[in-house]
Order: structure tokens, then sequence, then C-alpha cells
């Protein structure tokens, strides 16, 4: 019976892990002035509507919502800046401005 009841635990323990989903951005420079961010979950769910922020020396500069096609393009700050998905707590992908290309 103590099996049955570890195998039990093990299999609602995968069955949580398998619904989890990892949030994902990439940004991207358009070389015209303007960045366009991406974002989405590993499961291959949308992010349209997702909050989407733009901060510039703690500041926010931006705040607005992926579209439909889970998409922002943004004027690209001068000097540093970062990109931050947020899809709520434990959700939330930081891109430095630095680091997109």
């Amino acid at each position: 019976m103590k099996t049955f009841g570890f195998a039990l635990v093990l299999i609602m323990v995968f069955t949580v892990v398998a619904y989890a989903h990892t949030p994902l951005m990439s940004c991207f420079d358009e070389g015209d002035g303007t960045v366009t961010c991406e974002g989405g979950f590993s499961d291959g769910s949308s992010a349209s509507g997702v909050e989407f922020m733009v901060e510039q020396a703690g500041e926010t500069v931006l705040k607005t919502r992926l579209n439909e096609f889970s998409e922002i393009n943004f004027e690209k700050p001068q000097g540093d800046y970062k990109a931050i998905f947020n899809a709520g707590e434990g959700h939330v992908v930081t891109i430095n401005g630095k680091d997109i290309f």
C-alpha cells in the first residue's frame, strides 16, 4: 500500500510539472530607432495582453500590453534601459537594452 501512495504522489508532482509554463521573451533592434519584443510561454500559449514595460534609470518610461500577436514595437531609448515582460509573480522576464541587437 505504501508503494501505491508513493506512486500517486509522483504522478501528482509530474502532472503539475507538465502543466507548468515558463515565460519567454526575445527582443531585437530593428535598426530604425525602434525595438521589437516578442513574448510567449514554453507551452506555446499566447502572451497577448501581458504587461510590458520599459524602465530607464529606475523609472517606468513605457507601460503597455503585448498586442494580439504577443509583440510590442517601441522607440529605442537613449542610454541604458530594460525591457520587462510581466506575466505575474514568478513569470517576469527582464532584458537589458545592452543585450538587444
